[in-house]
Parts: C-alpha cells; structure tokens; sequence
C-alpha cells in the first residue's frame, strides 16, 4: 500500500478531525451572523464613515460648538464638500469642515478649520488667507456684502464668510458674534 492510499484517522481526537470541527464552527458562526444581519430590521444600517481629525481640529470644533450654544445654534460636521476660495498656501493644509446648522438657509453656516504645523505658521497661513478674502483674487470670489471671520486658536486657523444678501436665516449674523469669543482675531483688510 502506497502512502497516499492510506486513510488518514478523522475521529474527533485526530488532528484532521479537529480542524474539520473547527472548519465547521467559523463557518457556522460566520453563516449565522450573516443570516442574523441580513434578517434582524432592528440592527443598525451602515452608515457613511464619519471624518477623523487631529486632535488640535477636534479641540477648535470644541470650542467653536461651546460658543454657538450661547445662542442655542448647533454645529455639525459638514454632510457636502465644501471648499472656500482660499490661497495656495492655505489649500492644501489639513482640515475640519463643519456647518452651523440653520434650517432656514441649509446652503451656508460653514466653518473650516485648518491646522498647521505651529502657531507661527498658523499666523502666518492666518494673515495671507485674510490678505486672500479681502483684497486682490480672493475678493472677486466673494460677494461684495461679505464679512469674513479668520481667527488662530493654537496651530488653527478658524474662516468663516457670511453675506447678508445672501443669507436667509435671521440666525446667521449670531456666528459671527460668537466666532469672536474663540481665539484671536486676524484682521482681513478692505
């Protein structure tokens, strides 16, 4: 008899025998959670990933969130891409994007948040988006009403833009109010 006729031993004590015992539990365990999943209406559905930030993002979003309660607005993470006219040295920094929530004008409240390696380059991404917003390229790209709130907190760089004229929520002149207890300001010039 050559050694491949040989029957190997499969009982529950031999190795064959414990590995298909094994082979069969995963696979049984593995089949009964995809029936559960797939029958069981309760179980929570998928659901987009939500965004992951650095730490530094994370406490600015604190912050700004804390300061919107004053006057019962909300802040969320932004649920569509939104990207401001911005200068190239501030494009392609990190990034948080909320928006305040505001039922009667869902289209604006945006708020971005950057993040920068210090707080001198934070100041220095600071003053050439505000030198961005309010003169030259920058300007054309905005209404002509616009107010534009750019403040540093740490190594952030807080932008928010709002036009009256364009605005249709009666809430949205408050972001501005309490945008400006968070961080320092940096002045845009006109």
């Amino acid at each position: 008899m050559t050694p491949w006729s040989t029957p190997r031993p499969t009982g529950p004590g031999s190795r064959g025998g414990r590995i298909l015992a094994l082979t069969f539990l995963v696979a049984s365990v593995v089949a009964g959670c995809g029936i559960a999943a797939s029958t069981d209406s309760s179980a929570p559905q998928p659901t987009l990933a939500l965004p992951s930030y650095s730490l530094a993002v994370a406490e600015t979003r604190r912050q700004i969130a804390a300061a919107l309660a004053v006057d019962g607005l909300q802040l969320q993470d932004a649920t569509q891409p939104f990207q401001p006219p911005e200068p190239p040295t501030v494009a392609s920094a990190p990034r948080g994007v909320f928006q305040v929530v505001l039922p009667n004008d869902p289209n604006h409240g945006y708020i971005v948040v950057y993040e920068f390696r210090d707080t001198a380059t934070a100041a220095l991404a600071g003053r050439a988006l505000a030198v961005f917003v309010g003169t030259g390229a920058g300007q054309v790209e905005f209404p002509p009403d616009t107010q534009h709130v750019i403040r540093q907190l740490g190594t952030t760089i807080i932008a928010y833009s709002w036009s009256p004229a364009n605005s249709t929520d009666a809430r949205a002149p408050k972001i501005i109010t309490d945008l400006s207890t968070v961080g320092i300001a940096i002045p845009v010039p006109r």
